[in-house]
């Protein structure tokens, strides 16, 4: 079989504080192949974008990856110099950010953007960078690409704007394309328009995506698989129409719930109670025990599973049959 663009194996993330040493991400693992799109779904502090800047190698100080490594098309990143993951970034790994206005260079004309990115990674010359620059914002959808390659990030509106960041990101051919919540700042209607141009792309491509959201409407229209976090852990891990319509973790249960997506117009909302516990405050036994509607002794009493651990779809002792989660929301309608 062909080995997955992207490898995470038992990642961890360590924070260290004076009094103590935080954990925002904790055993971490799973694949994404080529052309495939892996939904990170959670509430926030949950981990997802955490995870995202480990593989990136964007970690703020004084976090770092204390255990665990990370393959990229088969070749560890995560103990790479500087220097070298430096050159990773924009080549190997593309990167579309929430907000674009803070992505973009706001004293550049986007076409400088682009052309350097090519520049630095691609080895051809500048000529041929404009060309390909152009050829990257007429294929995201810009309008008028040739007459419009000299504006400033500012002249272009926000959906406009992230047609752009996404350009960015894929000019330079990457294998893997890390998106962190890409549509939050958007209109609903602009939202979709990004999420079809975004599949699109990657396809036609075969670029492996890291999809990070708190939406779950994002992944039921974007994602094959999804990766459902809390509290820095794996809580499930499937196919995204398995998960979403049969969820065997009650956390994830808990999400569909609480969206309009789940209900349909039939039952009330359902919302999961309390809050997610901070990092220096995580509950004795399983992190979620506190919140969940089928906590029993053993989840007060041992540590938080791993999908390992469990059935390997989802972390917890007493997953859900696939009758629960109706009976679960009807009893709380």
């Amino acid at each position: 079989m062909t080995p997955p663009v992207l490898s995470v194996r038992d990642l961890v993330v360590d924070i260290p504080t004076r009094d103590t040493t935080l954990r925002p991400v904790d055993q971490v693992s799973y694949d994404i192949a080529e052309g495939e799109i892996l939904g990170v779904v959670g509430e926030s502090g949950a981990g997802k974008s955490m995870t995202g800047n480990a593989v990136i190698g964007l970690l703020d100080r004084p976090a770092h990856i204390s255990g665990g490594e990370i393959l990229l098309n088969d070749r560890r990143i995560d103990n790479l110099p500087y220097e070298q993951m430096r050159r990773v970034r924009g080549k190997e790994i593309g990167m579309v950010f929430q907000d674009p206005l803070t992505s973009l260079n706001p004293l550049l004309p986007i076409g400088d953007q682009l052309t350097e990115t090519m520049l630095e990674h691609l080895g051809i010359d500048r000529g041929e960078a404009q060309e390909r620059a152009i050829a990257a914002l007429e294929e995201v959808g810009i309008p008028a690409a040739r007459e419009r390659i000299n504006s400033y990030p500012h002249e272009f509106s926000g959906g406009m704007r992230q047609r752009v960041v996404i350009a960015l990101a894929l000019c330079a051919e990457p294998s893997l394309v890390i998106a962190d919540e890409p549509t939050t700042a958007l209109d609903v209607s602009v939202q979709a328009q990004i999420i079809a141009l975004l599949k699109r792309l990657c396809r036609e491509r075969g670029t492996a995506v890291m999809l990070v959201t708190h939406d779950m409407g994002v992944i039921a229209e974007a994602a094959d698989r999804v990766a459902v976090m809390y509290a820095g852990r794996l809580a499930e891990l499937g196919p995204v129409r398995d998960v979403l319509t049969a969820p065997h973790h009650p956390y994830t249960d808990g999400l569909m719930g609480s969206t309009p997506l789940a209900s349909k117009g039939k039952h009330r909302l359902h919302q999961i109670p309390g809050a997610m516990p901070r990092l220096g405050d995580l509950p004795d036994g399983c992190a979620f025990n506190p919140r969940c509607p089928k906590a029993q002794d053993r989840c007060r009493a041992n540590p938080t599973p791993t999908l390992a651990d469990c059935n390997g779809r989802a972390a917890c002792w007493y997953p859900l049959r696939t009758d629960d989660a109706h009976d679960m929301r009807i009893a709380s309608a």
